[in-house]
């Protein structure tokens, strides 16, 4: 190995134990810190939503699986009634996670005080019905979405505040260099390295909150399409059974 490499490797090692990630962590600068514990905080609230959201979304579709076997029971025959409804609004009370089921309930409530009159439900009762209906499942797919533009700030801007803890670490490392009036890998390293390590934490925080936002939308979107076919079925034997 020619001598002139010796010193190079002498440097090595010191070089390498300045480097370490949790000391450049913990000797950057202010503006450094405050950007990795903004990005510290969004991952681990977005990592929390996620969490929350698969367990609700769980349960929503579970409990809602059991809903339609309730209500779609053929069991209890295929003639629809205020009785058969009564007997289906009694079995669903420990349903409360599935979207459909609350749905339903805002119905039937509707449908319950249309009925009890003692004139016969017309056009109008419907319209009643079917607002009430609707109003119920908007409801639904709001409180399923609620959360959801945290992670979708997290994935947006995640990258822009570590591209910003990049862009400030690059310009402390030239201003070392120009106060020191030297350029060698032990002024310059530092800063560069704690700017990447910024612009990792921006992107652990944002690419699993873009990942769990785009599942999250499409499974919302199923339980609204499902909700939506629920609401047609719901107005068509309301119409069929209980309009004169």
């Amino acid at each position: 190995m020619p001598l002139y490499l010796f010193p190079l490797l002498l440097q090595a090692e010191p070089l390498t134990e300045a480097l370490d990630p949790w000391a450049l962590i913990w000797n950057a600068t202010t503006v450094v810190k405050l950007v990795m514990l903004v990005l510290a905080l969004m991952a681990v609230g977005s990592w929390f939503i996620s969490g929350m959201k698969l367990v609700r979304l769980a349960q929503a579709r579970a409990a809602s699986l059991k809903f339609l076997a309730i209500f779609w029971n053929k069991e209890e025959g295929n003639a629809w009634s205020g009785k058969r409804l009564e007997a289906v609004y009694a079995q669903i009370a420990s349903l409360d996670a599935s979207p459909l089921a609350r749905v339903f309930r805002a119905g039937y409530v509707e449908l319950a005080k249309i009925t009890s009159g003692t004139r016969a439900p017309d056009k109008d009762d419907l319209d009643n019905v079917e607002r009430s209906l609707k109003r119920a499942a908007a409801n639904e797919m709001t409180q399923l979405e609620d959360l959801l533009p945290f992670l979708a700030t997290t994935g947006s801007v995640g990258p822009f505040i570590g591209l910003f803890g990049t862009v400030w670490g690059i310009m402390s490392s030239f201003l070392a260099i120009g106060n020191q009036r030297n350029a060698s890998l032990d002024v310059v390293a530092p800063g560069i390295a704690e700017a990447l390590i910024a612009t990792a934490i921006g992107l652990v925080a944002a690419i699993p909150a873009v990942m769990a936002y785009n599942y999250f939308v499409r499974r919302i979107r199923v339980l609204e399409s499902e909700t939506e076919a629920f609401v047609s079925d719901y107005l068509n034997i309301v119409r069929r059974h209980f309009l004169s």
